[in-house]
């Protein structure tokens, strides 16, 4: 049955979606069940922070990669590999008997996962228009942050009513529904749908970028990745250590987190689709698509000093959880368009590559951060780590004005 590229485009973006959802669900597993992964292999916060660095190690190290693969081979191919991958290494964590096994089976989820996000921003880039770019990125990259909304009722579910094992298996399997579904929807556009959304002839398209090498000359690119670099930690403590605070320091029971650990994750959605949404009408009323993702995301960063208060409140799970649901729309907001403002400043040819380095550079900002919060929450205190968290986006948006441009290879 022939698709029309107007609903193909759609159902393209509802796969990516699915497979977001369950690519976070399966990192957020850890997060849900850290107290009881901490008994079952008798560690400690800092031997939760090394599994958790396994992981965002090999995701740092291999994102660069996987946006290299994208780019010269294509979404489809690097998306359908790349969830089978994590498919598998998400069911071996569930099968695993030792540390060890453990946390080979997470550090393979490391270097699978990131094929998803290359592969989505190239594929929102030449199916949509920059009228409707920062919008249909949005409702792919929403995947993440529903995944972060479902993992806890589902997981607390799955290990109270069975085990912890369980979770990982049955989470891990719906990856085989995601590979064929993508099989059978995804295609590459037709030359006339690529050529109108990126404003340039089929044959510019696939000749216009930077080399590898050009691209670490451009001013643009180290803004990206520094941008990456200092905000991204915020979000990933969201991930990796709002559950087990809302436990260890707010009073909240595992099956009390199923029930309410995921209301910062829903508000994120909404709120960053919703400011997603607003940087395109911005677009349609004429403001440069640049301009617009650049004055969205300043205004979303004005949140930034809650972080202050959070300390203060932890003894009030309600006030925590109401607080990190407006800095989860701030986080969520920036990873949904940051890449968008990579699709808005470099050739298409370039994005994914782009996205990948930037991502490792994301993820190495995070693996030093989770370092520093497993070795310091228990001496200094959150308190101390929420104060430095305040001024991260701030800072950011000060790279954004001041070094993102257009980049445009020379003849």
């Amino acid at each position: 049955m022939r698709i029309r590229p107007e609903t193909r485009r759609w159902l393209i973006v509802a796969v990516i979606f699915l497979a977001i959802v369950f690519n976070y669900v399966d990192r957020q597993i850890v997060s849900v069940l850290k107290p009881m992964l901490k008994s079952e292999f008798n560690i400690d916060d800092d031997g939760y922070a090394l599994i958790v660095n396994v992981f965002t190690i090999c995701y740092a190290l291999m994102y660069p990669v996987a946006g290299w693969l994208v780019d010269r081979f294509g979404a489809g191919k690097v998306m359908l590999y790349g969830v089978l991958t994590w498919t598998l290494a998400c069911i071996g964590g569930g099968i695993s008997r030792t540390l060890g096994q453990f946390t080979f089976f997470r550090g393979l989820l490391g270097i699978a996962e990131p094929s998803n996000f290359p592969a989505q921003i190239r594929v929102v880039t030449v199916w949509f228009s920059d009228k409707m770019r920062a919008t249909a990125n949005s409702l792919c990259v929403a995947g993440s942050s529903v995944g972060a909304i479902i993992a806890p009722p589902l997981i607390a579910w799955l290990a109270l009513s069975y085990n912890w094992q369980t979770a990982f298996i049955v989470s891990g399997s719906v990856g085989l529904i995601i590979v064929i579904l993508w099989a059978l929807i995804y295609r590459d556009p037709p030359a006339e749908v690529l050529a109108k959304n990126v404003k340039a002839s089929a044959t510019q398209v696939n000749t216009e970028a930077f080399k590898w090498s050009q691209l670490w000359k451009t001013r643009s690119l180290w803004g990206i990745l520094l941008i990456r670099f200092i905000s991204d930690p915020v979000w990933y403590f969201c991930l990796f250590w709002l559950p087990g605070y809302l436990q260890e320091n707010s009073g909240l029971s595992l099956a009390q987190v199923g029930m309410f650990g995921w209301i910062p994750f829903l508000c994120a959605d909404l709120g960053a689709i919703g400011t997603s949404a607003w940087s395109d009408r911005l677009v349609r009323r004429g403001k440069a698509p640049l301009q617009a993702r650049k004055i969205m995301l300043t205004t979303v960063s004005l949140a930034a000093p809650l972080c202050l208060l959070i300390s203060y409140v932890s003894h009030n799970p309600v006030l925590t959880i109401c607080l990190f649901s407006v800095i989860a729309i701030m986080c969520l907001t920036w990873v949904f368009n940051t890449p968008v403002v990579m699709s808005e400043v470099f050739p298409v040819k370039n994005v994914a590559s782009v996205l990948g380095i930037a991502g490792g550079f994301g993820a190495a900002g995070a693996v030093l951060f989770n370092y520093f919060v497993g070795q310091l929450i228990g001496t200094l205190g959150a308190g101390k780590i929420f104060t430095f968290m305040a001024f991260l986006h701030p800072i950011v948006v000060l790279l954004l004005w001041t070094v993102i441009r257009k980049e445009k290879p020379q003849s």
